[in-house]
């Protein structure tokens, strides 16, 4: 059981905001295209990745039943979050260049980097547990969580960015925002490893499974046809799921 290396993953996954940040200071929005593609994408893997491996783990461990309330736990775990502290992307929102509007915008990034920071809490768990069960599925895991990371990056520095004219601060914001990611597995290390065994494991990882689908279906695909035409992003979702199949496929079909 190797924790530094959960944590490890963990914090590369959240800090992948920053790559996001670098995007919008220095090339701009990218196209819309690309932004539908690339969520429509991360929706795939990480869809992909829940019911193949962490549910499937889930239920191996646990039995049908118990998995699947652990996995609509996890929905619902992440359905109060969302509802209590929204976050949203930059899409939802058209920039001016009114002076008026400066502080608003401002506000906004402000309140996005801290909705994304929230929701970083599950998916630092997510990543910590998938670690924790084998490298390769933390791998998996993370690679899925910082490709939606990198967007999330974006739609904090770009309203701050325009408001302010400082990419340092731009940066720092969605830099914070990411470091919540790993501080969430830092809590789940403290509060699970003295009660972890295969039980405990099984329900974080159905309960984790859950959040993952609901981010998903909540965020990643709405956002994904709201950049761009919804082919871009159906598109994107068939190319994540293929890509993570032929990934676990090539590891020997099971990740754990």
């Amino acid at each position: 059981m190797n924790i530094g290396y959960a944590i490890l993953l963990s914090t590369l996954a959240g800090l992948s905001t920053t790559i996001g940040s670098v995007i919008a200071i220095f090339f701009r929005r990218p196209s819309g295209n690309f932004m539908s593609f690339f969520l429509g994408f991360s929706a795939g893997v990480m869809i992909l990745v829940s019911f193949v491996e962490l549910l499937h783990q889930g239920i191996t461990t646990l039995g049908f039943l118990p998995a699947h309330i652990a996995f609509f736990g996890g929905m619902i775990l992440m359905f109060i979050i969302d509802n209590s502290i929204p976050h949203e992307y930059i899409a939802e929102h058209k920039l001016t260049e009114s002076e008026a509007r400066k502080k608003k915008l401002a506000r906004t990034g402000l309140f996005v980097a801290l909705g994304i920071a929230i929701h970083n809490f599950p998916e630092g768990l997510a990543t910590f547990a998938g670690g924790i069960m084998s490298m390769k599925l933390g791998i998996a895991i993370a690679f899925a969580i910082a490709l939606h990371n990198i967007p999330e990056g974006i739609s904090v520095s770009v309203p701050i960015y325009a408001a302010t004219g400082s990419r340092k601060k731009a940066f720092w914001w969605s830099f914070l925002a990411g470091v919540a990611e790993p501080i969430g597995a830092i809590i789940a290390a403290l509060i699970l490893l003295p009660f972890l065994n295969a039980t405990v494991l099984g329900y974080v990882l159905a309960a984790v499974a859950g959040v993952m689908v609901f981010i998903s279906i909540d965020e990643l695909v709405p956002v994904s046809c709201s950049f761009g035409e919804s082919h871009v992003s159906i598109l994107g979702f068939m190319a994540g799921t293929i890509v993570m199949a032929l990934s676990i496929w090539m590891m020997g079909y099971r990740i754990s």
